[in-house]
């Protein structure tokens, strides 16, 4: 399962775990956990948070389950 990392205009940074897909609705950005063995958002997926989409400057998918920490090293490498 996935998560995502939005960026809103304040520069504040939000993180929403176990989301498998965000879209639009109406004037909200809302991400979903989708069923098992489901691949779209339909009416069995679960609303995990909701965003005004003017707030929203980038959306970041976070994939793989280390992906509650990827932000603490996003962007080092080992030599």
């Amino acid at each position: 399962m996935a998560s995502y990392r939005i960026t809103l205009k304040d520069r504040t940074t939000e993180q929403i775990d176990e989301a498998d897909a965000y879209q639009q609705e109406g004037q909200m950005t809302t991400f979903f956990r989708l069923g098992d063995g489901r691949h779209v958002v339909d009416a069995w997926s679960v609303r995990t948070a909701s965003f005004r989409t003017s707030e929203i400057v980038a959306i970041r998918r976070i994939e793989g389950p280390g992906a509650a920490l990827a932000g603490a090293s996003a962007g080092l490498r080992s030599a």
